[in-house]
Formats: structure tokens, sequence, C-alpha cells
């Protein structure tokens, strides 16, 4: 039986989110810098020779149609392909936190299953199908951190400095559309170029750039978004928001151990993370 096991699928951190605008369809125009961190969700890969599309969760237990199986399914539905797959996930990312958990396990199933299945499919074939999916997953087939816009759509490889960072994702999550459909936030921050960003000399410097557009909402509809940047602050750090929340992160030092954290916020989950300077699946299809 064929099979590929052990396929990770990383968080992202947005470094910065600005909303620039509002298109006629109602989606919001977007500036970030998207950058891969350590945090993975793991998934396996059995093909079946039936074209059926299974999937088993290991711990949380995820809703029956998410974006693992719809990346399958949209394969599947594009190549013709006459293979099915039974999908095991271990779920580590929490979903509502703004980390991308989701549209990375959807990246990875459509690079996965270019492989398992045998379709030849590029990176740019796989991101066409990806955009279908959600405007996030493009990024995470793609394999590079990058500077992002448009509706999420559009991106530029980035090399960043390696890094760390402390994530603290509260109980609650975030919806994303709530976010965005909410009247308060804010839709006109001004333009910023790539070169504004990257002519930041040190990695506190450009990590510091910007805002998160969405932060404000976001504590408001969430307190413990604001518990989150409340005790990064006590700890002495700089945070911000990732995403649409609600989760947020600090940059931190290489001194910094799970010790030096002390007491965590009730109910918190917290973890240390090193920046990826790629994609683990990064050459997974051919880029030509």
């Amino acid at each position: 039986m064929k099979a590929i096991y052990d396929v990770p699928a990383p968080a992202k951190l947005n470094l910065f989110l600005h909303v620039t605008g509002r298109r006629e369809d109602g989606y919001h125009l977007l500036q970030s810098t998207f950058l891969l961190i350590d945090w993975c969700d793991t998934l396996h890969f059995e093909a079946r020779a039936d074209g059926q599309i299974s999937r088993q969760d290991l711990g949380v237990t995820l809703p029956d149609n998410d974006l693992i199986m719809q990346a399958a399914t949209a394969l599947q539905k594009h190549t013709g392909a006459t293979e099915g797959v039974r999908i095991t996930i271990d779920k580590r990312i929490p979903s509502q936190a703004g980390l991308g958990g989701g549209s990375s396990d959807a990246a990875s199933t459509l690079l996965a299953l270019n492989r398992l299945w045998g379709l030849n499919l590029t990176v740019d074939a796989l991101t066409r199908i990806g955009l279908t999916l959600g405007a996030d997953v493009p990024f995470f087939v793609q394999g590079h951190n990058a500077w992002v816009e448009g509706v999420g759509e559009k991106t530029t490889p980035l090399t960043l400095p390696p890094c760390r960072f402390v994530v603290a994702k509260p109980p609650e999550g975030l919806e994303t559309r709530l976010i965005f459909s909410d009247p308060s936030l804010e839709r006109d921050t001004k333009t910023a170029i790539i070169s504004g960003f990257a002519a930041n000399q040190t990695a506190s410097e450009m990590f510091s750039f910007g805002q998160n557009d969405l932060q404000p909402v976001a504590q408001r509809l969430c307190p413990g978004v604001s518990s989150g940047l409340s005790w990064l602050e006590s700890l002495g750090l700089k945070p911000r928001m990732t995403g649409s929340g609600s989760a947020v992160f600090a940059l931190i030092d290489d001194g910094m151990t799970e010790a030096s954290l002390g007491s965590q916020p009730a109910g918190f989950q917290v973890r240390l993370c090193q920046s990826l300077s790629a994609h683990p699946l990064l050459g997974w299809a051919s880029s030509k």
C-alpha cells in the first residue's frame, strides 16, 4: 500500500497586518508579512484503491468537511484522480487562533497527495486549487516566508532573520468573519511598500513594523486577547496579535526559556517557537 507518513503542516505568524481597503465583492484588501514557525500539525496519508477519501483525528475532533477533506476532494476532482486516501491527523495547532492551521493542513494535503497519487502538478497549479479553499492556502503551498497583499493571494518571497517567539493562545477562539464584519474595523491604513519593511535593519525593528489593524476589534470581542497581551507585556516584551486572533506573540531572545515565563495565564496554550527559513515541504512540487 502506498503511503506517506509524518507530513508536517506548520503554523504562521502575521508580523503585521494592515487593512488597506475593501473590494466591491466585500473582500478586504490586506498587507502582511507571513512567517512560518515550528508549531506543526502532523498528517499521514495512505492510498485507497476504492477512490474514497476519509479522515481520522488522533486528537482534537475536526468538522466532517474541514479544509483537509475539501483540499483532497478538490484535487481529486480537478485531476480526475481515481485513487482515494485515508488521512490521519495529529492536530496540535489551535483553531481560531490566527495561526493558519487549517490553511496549512490544506496545503500539506495538496502537496502530499500530489506526490502520493503521482499527479505531478506544479506549485502554480496547486496554488490555484489552494486559492479556491482559502486566501492563506497559497502561501503555505508556495513555501516561502512572504510579503502578502491583495486578499492574501499575492505573495513575494522574503528572507527573514532567524528568530524565536513566545506564542500564547487564550482559551477562547475568534471567528475571522466576526472581525471583518465589525463596523468599527478600520479599513483605510495607508499602503506600505516592501522596501519600507525590509529597510529595518534589526530583527527587533523588523518585527515592530506597522500594527495589526484587527487587534482592537479582537480585544473588544475576546477578553483573552487583552489578557495575553498584558501577560507578555509584564515579561518586558512587545506583543501583538497574529492574524484575526485570538493568539498573541512576542519576539524573544535566545536566553528565554519556559522557566523564564513564570506563571502562565489559566487556560492558555503557550509555546516557545522558532522561525522556519522555509516550509518543510518546499520542493515537493515542481516550480516549472
